[in-house]
């Protein structure tokens, strides 16, 4: 198991990036700042469960918060970087991994780490 504090310290990390991400693009309301609570106890558990993913989580939690904000609000964060087209949003990659970044798939583009959208 891993430690608890490095458990922690990873939750409240991917909790502050996503906050960063939501605050950035100016949809930090209440009730999709209870979306990132939500998706970081599910991280917390899922953690718990598999201590060696404790590097993912950010990734993990950005991900579960934009599909928490497609099935209520639409598609989040939505792509800067193309003008043409349907509007869409970006991609948190890697899928799986540490030091998640949101990427433009259309356009092969990375936009930000997560926590750093402007």
């Amino acid at each position: 198991m891993s430690n608890p504090d490095t458990l922690e310290q990873a939750l409240h990390a991917a909790r502050a990036l996503v906050l960063a991400d939501l605050t950035a693009r100016e949809v930090a309301e209440a009730e999709i700042v209870s979306l990132v609570e939500d998706a970081v106890a599910q991280r917390r558990w899922w953690v718990e469960q598999w201590p060696d993913g404790v590097t993912f989580v950010a990734g993990l939690v950005a991900q579960d918060v934009q599909d928490a904000l497609l099935e209520r609000y639409g598609r989040w964060p939505l792509c800067p970087v193309c003008d043409s087209g349907d509007p869409h949003a970006l991609d948190v990659e890697p899928e799986l991994g540490p030091d998640p970044h949101w990427v433009c798939g259309r356009a092969g583009v990375v936009v930000a780490p997560v926590g750093s959208l402007r």
